[in-house]
């Protein structure tokens, strides 16, 4: 039976040392060696049985983590700000393993965000081609006409294309507020992308908060709480990207 071949980038990632991208540069930089030979090809594939250093200490296998995260307004999804802010990574007390954030939410936008060290789910579950859903709570200030709403539903042409048609369910008008409430579902991942399609029918996003991806909420968690995924939610995404 022949030996499974795979990526070098992938079995990293796959251990928990970083992102496939981040992998992608320690290779690139010279500082990973297989077999005792140091390989810069991205392309390089290894076997099951290869023996893998990063600056030459070897690579053990972590324990796969994927913990569900209540992120707070204010709070940045990187590992480090060179600004100095509270980062996603400052509020998983208590957890040993480098997990990284499965997508986005910009700075101004709270609500639920997976974290993991399985870098394979991590990609499929951000690559556009398996269509996992995310769902957000917007407040825009005023009442939104049925017909504007019906454009985010159509699909609305931004800079960087037509957006895929979304969800939109409103949730009520606020008259003393002027504020309306409704959500949105999308499976696209692009930068600021729910803020852009709302900007685009005249009704800026006054506050933004992710409620669902896939099956996962924000159930049973409070602004900066997070917990682990139960092993059938786990099983669950796995299926979900396959």
């Amino acid at each position: 039976m022949e030996e499974k071949l795979e990526r070098l980038q992938k079995v990293m990632a796959a251990a928990g040392i970083a992102s496939r991208r981040e992998c992608e540069k320690m290779i690139q930089a010279g500082r990973v060696q297989v077999n005792g030979k140091t390989v810069t090809e991205l392309g390089t594939k290894v076997g099951p049985k290869a023996f893998i250093t990063i600056d030459g200490k070897g690579l053990r296998p972590t324990k796969k983590r994927y913990i569900l995260l209540y992120k707070p307004w204010g709070v940045v999804t990187t590992m480090k700000d060179p600004q100095g802010r509270r980062t996603v990574a400052e509020m998983l007390e208590g957890v040993r393993e480098r997990l990284y954030p499965v997508g986005r939410l910009d700075y101004q936008t709270e609500g639920l965000l997976l974290m993991t060290n399985d870098g394979e789910l991590a990609q499929k579950m951000t690559h556009p081609s398996h269509h996992v859903n995310k769902t957000y709570e917007v407040t825009v200030k005023g009442k939104v006409p049925e017909e504007k709403l019906d454009i985010l539903r159509m699909g609305v042409p931004l800079e960087d294309g037509l957006t895929a048609p979304a969800l939109v369910y409103v949730k009520g008008y606020d008259p003393e507020k002027n504020l309306t409430l409704f959500t949105v579902t999308i499976h696209e991942g692009r930068n600021r992308q729910v803020r852009r399609m709302c900007d685009f029918i005249g009704f800026p996003v006054n506050k933004l908060k992710r409620v669902q991806i896939a099956s996962l909420t924000l159930e049973g968690l409070k602004k900066g709480e997070y917990r682990e995924l139960e092993p059938e939610e786990v099983e669950a995404l796995q299926r979900l990207v396959k």
